[in-house]
């Protein structure tokens, strides 16, 4: 029941010093290429534009038309 105690509290001191605010100086190096989620921009605007066409929906992402990929 210790060790329970003691990895809880371990765990919480962790979870406490991740919590941090960015300043207006740091925010240019988390703005990176590399700390982006999708690193290939066409890429990822080819793959929401194919699952936009497939799915043949309008809104999310901002575009109407049909489901035949020619807009």
């Amino acid at each position: 029941m210790k060790s329970i105690k003691r990895f809880i509290s371990l765990l919480l001191c962790l979870l406490i010093a991740a919590c941090s605010d960015v300043l207006p100086r740091q925010r240019g190096f988390l703005a990176l290429p590399q700390m982006a989620l999708t690193p290939d921009a066409m890429e990822f605007a080819l793959r929401q534009h194919t699952a936009f066409s497939k799915e043949s929906g309008s809104g999310g992402y901002g575009g109407g038309g049909g489901g035949c990929g020619c807009n």
